[in-house]
């Protein structure tokens, strides 16, 4: 079969973080808008090829000041590397529909490989409306992936230090990426 090509339907797909803070909570994150392609054999589906990119300047975890810390030079210094990017370069079928999907992941301007644990959920064909009517059905396709990083990895370092010891934020961020990708025409 032939390789299909897909886009992520930015309305439904979200990258999310979560790190530990003041040791005791976790703080969430996310990123909307997402922007991915993908193209994929279903025959072969370990020779797919995935690529992604976030825009690190819409960070938003529901406090406007913890937002603009984040996107300050403290974290992700988003004025001077506005997007992040991912491109696969390996992936594994390790169950039914589970992947684990090896790329480049680049913040802040490094590039380090990381590793996703990729979940396929499904197809289905669904309404597609533009300027006010239907032209669809279009093909959709769900994927769930996960992944945890070190995120001084990427020169995400600022931190401080308790009173009565530990640090204000985590070195270790899970990050999850929930997709909802559609078959292009």
């Amino acid at each position: 079969m032939a390789a299909t090509r897909w886009f992520f339907e930015a309305g439904h797909t979200a990258a999310e973080f979560s790190a530990r803070h003041m040791m005791i909570t976790c703080v969430r994150g996310q990123f909307k808008n997402v922007q991915g392609r993908l193209e994929v054999d279903p025959d072969n589906p370990e020779g797919a090829k995935a690529e992604a990119t976030i825009d690190a300047t819409q960070v938003y975890t529901g406090q406007p000041e913890r937002d603009a810390h984040l996107r300050s030079a403290d974290f992700f210094d988003a004025e001077h590397h506005p997007t992040w990017t991912y491109a696969s370069s390996r992936i594994q079928r390790v169950g039914p529909n589970e992947f684990e999907v090896t790329g480049d992941l680049t913040i802040r301007g490094t590039t380090r490989p990381v590793t996703f644990e990729v979940t396929y959920l499904g197809q289905w064909d669904t309404p597609w409306w533009e300027d006010g009517r239907d032209l669809g059905p279009r093909r959709r396709a769900g994927f769930l992936a996960r992944a945890r990083i070190n995120r001084h990895d990427f020169g995400v370092s600022w931190n401080d230090k308790l009173d009565r010891g530990g640090v204000v934020v985590s070195d270790l961020v899970d990050v999850t990426v929930d997709v909802e990708a559609v078959r292009e025409s």
